[in-house]
């Protein structure tokens, strides 16, 4: 498969990066600073901003899949969506937050009295992305949602996928780590089965 990443420099980014590279794709990573990426076989790095749709677009037509892997707090839904479209790429797979996931019916996590404080920004800008998504039809989009604790890991191989629910263990824990998410986005990518969806993954 030959797919742009968006966002390939960030912590989630790296890590989909090195999956994908290590299961044969060809990546075009994009990123504001193009020095941070290695010389790779099947890499092929282009420097773009996303906040520009104009500039973005050209840097994305031509590959069989977008994956974005950017903040949302620092992302604009409507200008990626539309440097999407524009680039004529249907399939759009997004890194989601973990704040929109219910903890109860009509309860989302990011609005639980215990929810942090300084995670509500990135929760409730990742949110309003979802709610575009879902309103959106000209693209083939899917928005994978972490586990609440989500930092780098072990790259176990083996999780739990889920739908709007916010996945936990026997001991209430919510757990995923950044590598074995990356494997449930590149599975998704190679064998899609939640297009025009949210799913999370977890332990």
């Amino acid at each position: 498969m030959k797919f742009a990443l968006v966002g390939a420099t960030g912590r989630v980014g790296s890590r989909i990066l090195a999956e994908a590279l290590a299961r044969g794709h060809q990546v075009t990573a994009v990123a504001r600073h193009i020095a941070d990426l290695a010389p790779q076989p099947h890499l092929v790095v282009k420097e773009g901003d996303a906040s520009n749709p104009a500039t973005l677009a050209p840097l994305l037509r031509g590959h069989d899949a977008v994956v974005s892997a950017l903040r949302f707090a620092n992302a604009d839904p409507r200008k990626l969506i539309d440097a999407v479209k524009a680039s004529g790429v249907k399939r759009y797979v997004v890194v989601g937050g973990a704040g929109s996931l219910e903890v109860a019916p009509g309860q989302k996590l990011l609005d639980t009295p215990t929810f942090p404080a300084a995670f509500r920004a990135e929760a409730t800008a990742a949110d309003n992305f979802l709610t575009m998504l879902r309103k959106e039809t000209g693209l083939e989009w899917s928005f994978l949602s972490p586990s609440a604790m989500f930092a780098p890991g072990a790259r176990i191989g083996k999780f739990r996928l889920g739908q709007d629910q916010l996945l936990t263990d026997g001991q209430g824990h919510s757990a995923i780590s950044m590598e074995d998410f990356a494997i449930a986005l590149l599975d998704e990518l190679e064998h899609p089965k939640h297009i025009h969806q949210r799913f999370t993954v977890g332990y």
